[in-house]
């Protein structure tokens, strides 16, 4: 099992950081590792949702809610032929405001193996999103993206 992981300060509530978190459609709108993300059911995020997600340099995937702890944070998963890659994205308050982490694990028999593979790429992707992240969430709640940085190429 291999584990990639990210905490960052945010100078905004712990609400405003789990609203722009658990607004999933939205992701591509502040985040430049997300090209699209489709819902495949519908309602209000829950244990059992599905998401088709498109990222540069990686083939699409479903991924699909396990936990779900309303206000604080929710972790999918998705599966490929000898990997499992867990994703977790939690917020709590803290002195400044909140406190936002973002992880990746990946496990199953070639889970180290692909974990190794894409170290530099994952460890690129957390950084640029927990970047995207802070943005949106200390921006006001309906500004347009501001930061244009797209993923690096190579």
């Amino acid at each position: 099992m291999t584990y990639f992981s990210l905490s960052l300060e945010i100078q905004a509530s712990s609400e405003r950081v789990w609203e722009v978190l658990s607004n999933i459609e939205c992701w591509p709108a502040w985040t430049p590792t997300v090209t699209s993300i489709q819902r495949v059911d519908r309602g209000p995020l829950a244990v059992g949702s599905q998401a088709r997600i498109r990222q540069p340099k990686l083939p699409p995937a479903v991924w699909q809610i396990t936990e779900l702890d309303e206000g604080r944070s929710f972790t999918w998963v998705t599966r490929s032929p000898g990997v499992r890659v867990t994703a977790r994205h939690s917020v709590e308050a803290s002195e400044g405001g909140s406190r936002a982490t973002l992880s990746l694990q990946f496990s199953g028999l070639l889970g180290p193996l692909v974990a190794r593979l894409t170290r530099g790429l994952n460890e690129r992707y957390l950084a640029l999103e927990a970047r995207g992240l802070r943005t949106r969430s200390e921006g006001s709640a309906g500004s347009p993206r501001t930061d244009r940085e797209s993923a690096p190429a190579g």
